[in-house]
């Protein structure tokens, strides 16, 4: 059965209808109200920031924009920062349109989740060219 699920999306056109139908067919097999579904996910604590930059062309990503190719060591330098908290994790991308780093972190806690935030915008100020004032703590 989940072998065929596959036929009924339209990956080319992203039709939003099918796509209602198909999770309205896995939740009546699976005999979950959309209530019950929706209870089943929790947002974790999350912060996003900007740091400005002199050139946003300086970051590349892969992975759906989750994890940064370069700066050489940038990524580490995420990574690094991750370890230090519970369910976390962040990522950075530029923005499409101007010279800033868009960081997006999220942790067990709001606090977490704002620390380390703060955290990666200051690896993505000193590695990615970091323009004006350097990023403070307290968002």
């Amino acid at each position: 059965m989940l072998e065929n699920v596959i036929d009924l999306f339209n990956q080319a056109a992203g039709d939003a209808i099918s796509d209602m139908l198909v999770i309205e067919a896995i939740l009546a097999l699976k005999g979950l109200t959309v209530q019950q579904w929706d209870a089943l996910y929790t947002d974790l604590p999350n912060r996003q920031l900007k740091v400005k930059v002199a050139d946003r062309q300086l970051i590349s990503t892969t992975d759906a924009e989750r994890q940064a190719v370069t700066p050489p060591g940038l990524q580490e330098a995420i990574n690094d920062l991750v370890k230090k908290y519970k369910l976390s994790r962040a990522f950075v991308r530029p923005s499409g349109t101007e010279d800033i780093v868009r960081v997006y972190a999220e942790a067990d806690s709001q606090e977490s989740a704002d620390s380390l935030a703060y955290e990666v915008s200051v690896a993505v100020f000193q590695l990615a060219g970091g323009v004006g004032e350097s990023p403070k703590p307290g968002l």
